[in-house]
C-alpha cells in the first residue's frame, strides 16, 4: 500500500494536483496578452510591443542624426475638464521635430498603435480638447 500511495503522489506532483476531483496543472500555462503583443527589450528598456521597440530604435537614430531632439518616452498627460480630472494619457514617445527649411522646432506626441481601442480614441480627443495636442499614430 505504501508503494502505491507513493507512486500516486509522485505521479500527481509530476503532472498535476487533484483538488476536489479537478486536475490543476502544476505550472499554469501563460495565456497570451489581450492584443497578442509581446514585450520586447531594447537598450535595457522593456517595451509593450515589438512595434514600439522598433519605433524607439528608429527615433533614436533620428535623434542621433539631428532630425529630432529631446526624445522622451512614457510622458504622462492629465486631462481635466472644468477642474475635474477625467483621465491620464501616457504617450509612447514625445520629441521635438523641425520641418525642413524652417528654423523652428515643433513638439510631437506619438503613439505606436496596433489596436485603436475605444478608450484610446476618447483619450485622443481629450488630448486635443484639453491640451491642443494631436497625437501622431505610427
Amino acid at each position: 500500500a505504501r508503494t502505491r500511495s507513493t507512486s500516486i503522489r509522485v505521479l500527481l506532483e509530476q503532472n498535476s494536483a487533484m483538488i476536489g476531483g479537478y486536475s490543476v496543472p502544476a505550472t499554469p500555462a501563460r495565456s497570451p496578452s489581450k492584443y497578442r503583443n509581446r514585450k520586447t527589450v531594447v537598450d535595457g528598456i522593456t517595451f509593450d510591443s515589438a512595434k514600439e521597440a522598433r519605433r524607439w530604435t528608429d527615433l533614436k537614430l533620428m535623434e542621433k542624426t539631428g532630425i529630432i531632439r529631446n526624445l522622451c518616452r512614457q510622458i504622462v498627460f492629465v486631462c481635466e475638464v472644468n477642474g475635474i480630472r477625467i483621465c491620464r494619457y501616457i504617450a509612447d514617445f514625445t520629441y521635438l521635430e523641425q520641418p525642413s527649411g524652417k528654423n523652428i522646432w515643433f513638439g510631437v506626441v506619438e503613439d505606436c498603435k496596433g489596436m485603436r481601442t475605444q478608450s484610446y480614441l476618447l483619450k485622443k480627443k481629450l488630448m486635443l480638447a484639453c491640451h491642443g495636442v494631436e497625437i501622431r499614430e505610427t
